[in-house]
């Protein structure tokens, strides 16, 4: 598999008690490691737009460039339905300010892909209105990052276009030539669905993907009344490609067998198994460059 290769910065953020590193570092790390790039995250304590002006960002380019990391992706953090609940409050052109900021951070670094969310299901609305802010946002957001040379890359991470019909449907509804989708393989396995089926109607429309591979533990909740234990929703935990439940040679093999050519992310983005400490996280790191290599 040729697919770039790509480390994504949240694995070493310390924002589930591991060991964190500053970004410059984690440039370091991915050279080391045997990646062809990073996905960095946009927000602090990595690549915030408020803590990056333009000096900050041409030393951030100028150190991409200096390590032969010639792919990049920026990490957005936008939650498209939020606070639905003040309608006083311009959310859509909050959010587009917003992204456009990252857009604009996105091109400096030397980058084309920005990926985004879409929005956590709100009570104050329905799902038909907050399908069409969404739609509405990504339209405008779209056709203003085009002047930058810029995609949107929709995740399907949040509730909403979570499945991978919907976020077909979406995709097409904004109807930009800039708006993708980057789709995960975690989602779907999580929820049941064929992963060579997804992955076969998503790959044309799909620019990155990111990858982590998950174990499931059982949950049960005590019930005395009863004297035994009613049965949770499992939990899952992070654990070293290959090892987990999630069939990547399948979901991988399907995307590129119809025309994904984009990047490939690894993400340690929740606990990990094995610790929380650097060489940990390093060894989960190599672990995804190796067997990518090897599919």
């Amino acid at each position: 598999m040729n697919n770039p290769l790509l480390l994504h910065s949240v694995s070493y953020a310390g924002l589930w008690g591991q060991a964190a590193l500053p970004v410059t570092a984690i440039l370091d790390k991915a050279v080391q490691l045997g990646f062809d790039g990073v996905m960095l995250m946009a927000k602090r304590p990595h690549v915030s737009a408020l803590d990056f002006a333009a000096r900050e960002r041409e030393q951030l380019r100028q150190q991409l460039e200096q390590r032969g990391l010639k792919h990049l992706c920026l990490a957005g953090y936008c939650n498209l339905t939020a606070d639905l609940e003040h309608a006083e409050i311009p959310h859509r052109e909050l959010q587009v300010t917003y992204l456009l900021e990252l857009v604009k951070l996105t091109q400096e670094l030397g980058g084309t892909l920005l990926r985004v969310f879409t929005g956590y299901d709100h009570p104050a609305a329905d799902s038909g209105r907050q399908l069409r802010l969404i739609t509405d946002t990504l339209k405008e957001t779209a056709q203003r990052a085009a002047m930058f040379g810029v995609t949107l890359g929709v995740q399907n991470h949040h509730d909403q276009a979570v499945d991978w019909q919907s976020l077909h449907d979406l995709i097409h509804a904004v109807g930009e030539p800039n708006c993708r989708a980057c789709y995960d393989a975690w989602a779907p396995a999580l929820q049941g669905v064929d992963l060579k089926t997804a992955a076969t109607a998503m790959a044309p429309l799909t620019v990155h993907t990111t990858t982590a591979d998950y174990q499931l533990r059982p949950r049960f909740r005590y019930r005395p009344d009863l004297v035994n234990y009613e049965a949770q929703t499992p939990s899952t935990i992070a654990v070293p490609m290959g090892e987990g439940f999630i069939d990547y040679p399948v979901f991988l093999k399907a995307l590129v067998a119809n025309g994904f050519t984009g990047s490939i992310a690894y993400e340690m983005c929740s606990p990990l198994r094995d610790g929380r400490d650097l060489d940990t996280l390093d060894r989960y790191a190599r672990r995804f460059v190796d067997y990518a290599r090897g599919l």
